[in-house]
């Protein structure tokens, strides 16, 4: 897929998800098969500049190109320094946030509490082009603020004439957060709106639900999100099933310990050991969820305090499952994909 002058290996994204997409998480999704990953959320406030948190965020020492860096608030002149602020630190994409439902942001009026101020909007987009030059800029929605006021066509309408290179649509309002099932309508919609790429997400959790949803919507491209996370190898999986309609076979074990054990010590690296293991927990949770004896794993590991014991663990739990068999089986393939649908 050519997109903004970048050749990417192809139109899969990593949707940005706070606390998930950081620098270990997005090279491990690159690895894998994604053809852009972006970044968790940074701040505009520039009083956050300086903490560690917003740092690590804007970290991307060794990360593949590109470099995708999504920026949230609600005001323009901050939202503009923002963009500016991440380009100085090499940010190569710069995304904007008008789609996270969580009530702290949008008590704040940012992200998708943003949909209800079109005008708002606009402003916001043209300082962010204007600052970012000649670095593209992407933005990620919703379809609408509610069910009963689905603006996603205007809000297209206006990132396009604004100068957005790129949109995301996640298939929900902001009132529905992350209930019930994605709708790919409006998405559709939007495609035969506008001339800039458009790419779908929400709820697709398989390589045949990707390819349903490029066939539905006409969208350029997918992006998932939750069900990638303890998952990442669904980027390949997808990747191949749309270049030769083949699934390919469950991944094997020791593959995926080894996948699983890099990962970790990427994240032990990352954070440092003591915040790092707080930070594997959930990654690990999330590696073995779905497979036989994993519930009784999590409890015990959620209570191993070093590294060292994290990862004889993760030996002995995946070693155990080699013995049953070679490849992954998933004790309930219904409830996995649906639990981590994005």
């Amino acid at each position: 897929m050519q997109f903004a002058g970048f050749t990417l290996r192809n139109n899969l994204f990593v949707a940005p998800m706070a606390g998930v997409t950081d620098r270990p998480f997005r090279q491990l999704c690159k690895k894998m098969g994604a053809g852009v990953a972006v970044s968790e959320m940074v701040t505009s406030n520039s009083l956050l500049y300086g903490s560690a948190k917003t740092q690590r965020r804007a970290n991307h020492d060794g990360e593949v190109d590109p470099i995708s860096v999504q920026i949230a608030g609600a005001d323009p002149a901050m939202m503009a320094e923002a963009a500016r602020h991440n380009i100085d630190r090499g940010a190569q994409i710069i995304d904007i946030n008008m789609g996270c439902p969580a009530k702290k942001v949008c008590n704040v009026m940012a992200g998708s509490a943003l949909m209800q101020d079109e005008a708002l909007v606009a402003r916001i987009l043209e300082a962010v082009v204007g600052a970012a030059g000649n670095i593209p800029v992407t933005l990620k929605f919703r379809t609408g603020w509610s069910k009963a006021n689905k603006n996603a066509p205007m809000i297209a309408r206006i990132a396009e004439e604004s100068g957005v290179q790129l949109i995301a649509i996640h298939g929900r309002t902001r009132a529905c957060q992350y209930t019930g099932e994605a709708e790919y309508d409006t998405i559709a919609d939007v495609k035969t709106r506008v001339r800039i790429p458009v790419i779908a997400n929400g709820d697709i959790t398989t390589p045949q639900k990707a390819r349903f949803v490029l066939d539905y919507t006409g969208a350029d491209g997918v992006m998932i999100g939750r069900a990638a996370q303890g998952r990442p190898w669904i980027f390949r999986e997808i990747e191949h099933f749309l270049k030769t309609g083949e699934e390919l076979p469950p991944p094997l074990v020791s593959e995926i310990l080894q996948v699983c054990k890099e990962h970790l010590v990427d994240i032990y690296s990352f954070y440092g050991e003591d915040t790092g293991v707080k930070i594997a927990r959930k990654h690990i949770s999330w590696y073995t969820k779905g497979l036989g004896g994993s519930a009784q794993f999590r409890r015990v590991m959620n209570t191993l305090p070093t590294v060292e014991e994290q990862i004889t663990a993760i030996d002995e739990f995946f070693g155990r499952l080699a013995d049953r068999d070679s490849r992954l089986v998933y004790a309930d393939p219904e409830e996995f994909p649906q639990e981590l649908a994005a």
